[in-house]
């Protein structure tokens, strides 16, 4: 099985002057100890369920174009960006962007967004929940579309009409860029996974709500004629502790293999991410290598 790092609290001794060299040293570890994704936040203001709008945050591309340059082999993307955050085809254009300088080590992460406060202090329109997902299936097939070098020409959605989808250079990931839907929404996020994604992120990682959810995800694929084999499972880590109680943890990662989980994303732990990691590739890694996700 395998992890990564969730790079979301910036509440760092020192910041903001400490967290560029934070950051840059974390990703370093994260490859020292074995992770295969270093992930961004990707919110205006911290996220009000874990700390406070005030909490510093940073704009997510930025932070991993940053991180591409001090890393050779992590894959590297938002967890995730809320569809209304960029224009389509700006953000597709930015991915490519990151793709390109990490030599093919970017993911498009996305979702349906959910943080209003955010948006109205910003000025960013916050459309209703039915809207923002269909705003987010539109932003998917624009990415498609301008990943495919064959179809340059023009896009015709309800929310969203582009002239041209003309996009160069093309990503260096064959065949392009992975897409991750990050949720847990059984009508329509999960449906979106089947439909369009390489890989489903649940936020739970409760064993018995991921059985329920990804026999969902399932039943999704089997009514649109997917492989739900090609879909790759990953789950966040959430509150687990796993220096705290590595046999804790690794029980409940047993138990999520064999659901056929292949990956968790763990938080940056403040105030010292780098030690964490660190720490974590002495004592974890290896042990969590060994648990081998079941083929379901």
């Amino acid at each position: 099985m395998r992890f990564g790092v969730h790079f979301m609290d910036f509440n760092l001794p020192g910041e903001p002057v400490s967290i560029a060299p934070t950051i840059a040293a974390t990703a370093r570890a994260l490859e020292d100890a074995g992770g295969s994704w270093f992930t961004a936040m990707d919110h205006y203001f911290q996220m009000e369920r874990f700390r406070t709008a005030r909490d510093p945050m940073l704009e997510g591309y930025t932070l991993l174009g940053f991180a591409a340059a001090h890393t050779t082999r992590v894959r590297l993307g938002t967890l995730v960006t809320g569809v209304t955050y960029r224009h389509p085809g700006l953000l597709s254009k930015i991915v490519t962007t990151l793709d390109v300088l990490s030599s093919g080590r970017a993911m498009l992460g996305l979702g349906a967004a959910w943080y209003e406060r955010e948006h109205l202090a910003l000025g960013v329109a916050y459309p209703p929940l039915r809207e923002r997902f269909e705003r987010l299936e539109e932003t998917l097939q624009i990415a498609l579309q301008m990943w495919d070098p064959e179809a340059e020409g023009p896009y015709e959605g309800r929310h969203y009409q582009l002239a041209e989808t003309i996009s160069h250079p093309v990503p260096v990931a064959r065949p392009r860029p992975p897409i991750m839907i990050g949720g847990n929404g059984e009508h329509k996020t999960l449906r979106l996974v089947a439909q369009y994604a390489d890989i489903s992120n649940l936020t739970v990682n409760d064993p018995e709500e991921v059985e329920h959810k990804l026999a969902v995800l399932r039943a999704h694929c089997d009514r649109l004629g997917r492989d739900y084999a090609s879909i790759e499972k990953t789950v966040q880590g959430g509150a687990l502790d796993p220096l705290g109680d590595p046999d804790a943890f690794l029980s409940r990662m047993e138990r999520l293999a064999a659901l056929g989980v292949e990956h968790v994303q763990l938080r940056n732990v403040t105030p010292d991410p780098v030690a964490f990691v660190s720490e974590f590739g002495k004592r974890i890694a290896g042990r969590l290598a060994d648990i081998r996700p079941a083929d379901r």
